[in-house]
């Protein structure tokens, strides 16, 4: 088979909330997607912070193993931009293109794209861009990068807010899965809604320019999103509110016909899997598995487990998680006894979870959770003698992960290396918004943090 053309088009904060995923949020452009291509009910991110996860999908790596810790308009890069896909691509013959915004690098140059249609950082205008970009009709098979700043939170540098009332009536929305129904978090999620649909018509472009060009038969389009809602208890958190994410891939080698897989699938899949569709040699760095028997029904399952790790975002809440089918274990490896408010983005939820006390919610250093009976992870198993093998079991698969990986978070207190120019919030502070500091002035032994 030809190398197949790739579209990797991707959102902010978008988890499974799109209509395929069964929710009353219309996104038809999404949903045709789905119908047309493959839809995976278990995919999940490998971080639920921005940078962290873009990277580790793009690198096919775990975030520690890649060595991205934290945000890039925080101080972080990739230190090895090399191991990005599109310099592995640019060997085997793709043109590489960026038409949307990177979060990975602090120098563009160094994402490897051949083609800048972007500065990396403007969110506005991306499908415009891939438009014209599909339209050239490139010769040789094309990567196009195309990502959206919708559905992240309104914010410097994002679109502008729609002037006009919100399309979505707050009085007959549903509130994400985690929150008590009421009229703030309603409206809350009614304004996610309106983002959606925006999202949903930006995708529609880029899609539609595949077909007015001839190019949908080979082309694959990978359609996800970097983590959860930007909801508290949700983004940041590895919960499968935060590392719950939709994948739907549509293009030939299989991906098609509207299929729906069920096996558990991490994003750092991806990359070995276009290896494989492309018939590219698989650099020596990656931790993924290709997913194309789970899509030629050649398998059920490619893992029987899947990881995910937050280090810092706004700050620093080391964590770690392995989920099964049935089981999900959370380690952190801190001593905080609260949530660190700054790692929650700023929203009408957010004051009314925190009115009711949500800041005062004590941390726990384990929890173990049954994906069967308590598929919304609320009942913590961990101190249930009845459930002490499945614990132990867990934490040494999760230890054994965390070897295997050089996770450099081995212990309580030891800290993630940072780069000279990260900035990070107070742990004890409100608001992402509030005064930052260099790193090495916030990391103070963990002890400092124990009355916290």
């Amino acid at each position: 088979m030809n190398k197949p053309n790739i579209v990797y088009i991707h959102s902010h904060d978008t988890g499974r909330y799109v209509q395929p995923y069964g929710h009353a949020i219309p996104t038809p452009n999404i949903q045709k997607l789905a119908e047309e291509g493959v839809l995976f009910r278990n995919a999940f991110c490998a971080n639920p912070t921005c940078s962290p996860s873009r990277a580790a999908l793009l690198t096919g790596q775990w975030a520690h193993s890649c060595g991205m810790g934290g945000l890039a308009n925080r101080g972080w890069s990739l230190p090895v931009p090399a191991q990005l896909i599109p310099h592995t691509l640019n060997q085997a013959g793709y043109v590489t293109a960026l038409a949307g915004f990177q979060h990975v690098v602090q120098d563009i140059k160094d994402t490897g794209y051949q083609r800048i249609l972007s500065d990396g950082s403007v969110r506005a205008g991306a499908e415009e861009r891939a438009r014209a970009f599909i339209a050239e009709k490139p010769d040789a098979p094309f990567f196009l990068d195309v990502g959206f700043g919708e559905t992240h939170r309104r914010q410097k540098g994002f679109d502008p807010q729609p002037e006009g009332e919100l399309k979505t009536d707050p009085r007959y929305v549903k509130p994400p899965a985690p929150f008590p129904d009421t009229p703030v978090t309603r409206q809350d999620m009614a304004e996610y809604i309106d983002s959606a649909r925006t999202l949903d018509r930006k995708m529609g472009v880029v899609f539609d320019a595949l077909e007015e060009n001839g190019l949908a038969d080979n082309t694959l389009v990978i359609c996800t999103t970097d983590h959860g809602l930007a909801f508290p208890r949700m983004k940041c958190h590895l919960t499968d509110h935060g590392i719950g994410v939709m994948l739907i891939v549509r293009g030939p080698g299989g991906f098609s016909g509207g299929q729906v897989v069920d096996g558990l699938v991490s994003q750092i899949d991806l990359f070995p899997t276009l290896c494989d569709l492309a018939g590219i040699e698989a650099p020596p760095w990656l931790q993924g598995t290709s997913i194309l028997p789970l899509v030629r029904g050649e398998a059920d399952e490619v893992r029987d487990a899947i990881f995910a790790e937050v280090n810092y975002h706004c700050c620093y809440e080391p964590q770690r998680a392995i989920r099964t089918n049935r089981w999900k274990y959370i380690r952190r490896y801190d001593s905080m006894k609260r949530w660190a408010m700054p790692n929650c983005d700023d929203s009408i939820s957010k004051t009314f979870m925190m009115e009711q006390g949500w800041r005062e919610l004590q941390t726990e250093t384990h929890r173990l959770y049954d994906m069967v009976f308590d598929s919304s992870e609320a009942n913590n198993l961990a101190g249930n003698p009845a459930y002490w093998d499945v614990l132990v079991e867990m934490r040494s698969r999760l230890d054994a992960w965390r070897a295997e990986t050089a996770d450099p978070v081995t212990h309580e207190g030891q800290l993630m290396e940072t780069p000279e120019a990260a900035v990070l919030n107070l742990p004890w502070a409100e608001s992402p918004g509030d005064r930052r500091y260099p790193a090495d002035e916030v990391l103070y032994p963990s002890s400092r943090h124990e009355d916290f």
